[in-house]
């Protein structure tokens, strides 16, 4: 017993220890990388700190950041629990934009609280389209999915490019070029301020309610049960009798719905209140598509802890611009830091998946054998017991 007990809080400490000291190990990367540049790492974290919870400003456009990352998060979650990669949530979140601009085009004198829900169902309709292409290829002709995404994302670019410089251009700009942008959508669809003289929006309730109804899908519903068990074994589900392709292409389709939202509340969450690009899925989406992958992950792939991760990274994107003018390095600084903490978390959710199946498979962990000798019953060699942990791509699962 006591045995299983060292097991058992060895396990704990790899579960929840193993992400915190991934993030800590990036930072100290990053100080590093300050110090080769002349910069005082103390001063560099603590304008970083201040720029991102500082002040109820700083907490308002952090909090703004991590709507989109969290929306996308929670459809990456989805995905992921069936072992499919989506990849594909910059497209996604493009096509579910325009599709609520359109929306909102069409119906503008709607009264908002019809108006509000329409543009935001169009959004997650518009997302859930561009994800059930690559989840029926995956699924019915085994194309993979993780080209067939990023693939995708550049057709929505083309498409977005072509409609906001040509049928969805503001016909009232005037100036030296046309800026890809739409004129300024009715105000009836604007998501509601939440705290006046700030810009903290709608978007949040709606992103934590996302996360919600997620995390009750994945471990609630009978759905998320087959979901979650298509992502274990897809042959062992087939076998059981579970709609396995169905179930595959639902998952990235539902995950291309949260991303379409983040979309819808991007154009109608922004000041401009109109739908507006450089010409690339970044002048757009802001990087959220991948952005919430990194959140999602950070996360454990369970949606209610995808609420807090994306708020801590929508923290760093935040205060990075602080942390930049503070003490005055460059751009670029900032993007290596989030790819080393993005590394980082990656390799610690691999190792730490690793770590737990050994655990799982020590012997006095697994406990007396069966009979015939081999493990005991109810349990095979190489089979972790149903605790929530999917095995998931890239990072081989993480636990809730």
């Amino acid at each position: 017993m006591s045995v299983l007990g060292r097991a058992d809080r060895r396990r704990i400490l790899v579960s929840w220890f193993a992400l915190p000291a991934a993030a800590l190990a990036a930072f100290v990367v990053g100080a590093i990388m300050l110090l080769s540049l002349g910069a005082n790492p103390f001063t560099a974290y603590r304008a970083l700190l201040e720029g991102a919870f500082g002040s109820v400003d700083a907490v308002v456009n952090t909090s703004i950041k991590a709507i989109p990352l969290v929306l996308v998060g929670v459809g990456i979650c989805i995905a992921f629990r069936a072992n499919v990669i989506n990849i594909g949530g910059e497209g996604q979140m493009v096509v579910g934009g325009l599709a609520s601009t359109v929306a909102a085009l069409a119906l503008g004198d709607l009264p908002a609280p019809l108006l509000v829900p329409v543009v935001l169902a169009a959004g997650a309709a518009g997302g859930a389209v561009w994800g059930a292409i690559p989840g029926s290829l995956k699924a019915y002709f085994n194309v993979n999915e993780i080209l067939s995404t990023i693939m995708l994302n550049i057709v929505a670019v083309q498409i977005m490019n072509y409609l906001l410089s040509g049928p969805l251009v503001d016909d009232e700009f005037s100036g030296f070029s046309a800026i890809p942008q739409t004129a300024r959508l009715s105000p009836n669809a604007d998501l509601p301020v939440l705290v006046g003289g700030t810009q903290l929006h709608a978007g949040v309730i709606f992103a934590v309610l996302a996360a919600v109804v997620a995390y009750a899908l994945l471990w609630r519903t009978g759905f998320g049960f087959r979901l979650r068990a298509v992502g274990l074994s897809r042959d062992a589900a087939g076998y059981a009798g579970m709609p396995v392709k169905r179930t595959i292409t639902l998952a990235l389709t539902l995950s291309g719905a949260m991303s379409g939202l983040a979309g819808a509340v991007l154009v109608f969450g922004s000041a401009s209140h109109r739908m507006v690009t450089d010409g690339s899925a970044t002048g757009f989406t802001g990087s959220a598509g991948f952005n919430g992958i990194v959140a999602a992950l950070f996360g454990g792939l369970n949606p209610l802890w995808t609420i807090l991760s994306a708020f801590v990274f929508g923290g760093l994107l935040v205060g990075g611009n602080a942390m930049q003018i503070a003490v005055q390095v460059p751009t670029a600084l900032i993007v290596a830091l989030n790819g080393v903490l993005v590394v980082f978390v990656v390799s610690i959710e691999h190792a730490r998946r690793r770590y737990g199946l050994r655990l799982e498979a020590a012997p006095e962990a697994i406990g007396p054998a069966s009979p015939e000798g081999g493990p005991r019953a109810g349990t095979t060699a190489d089979e972790p017991p149903d605790d929530g942990r999917a095995a998931v791509p890239i990072v081989e699962g993480a636990e809730e």
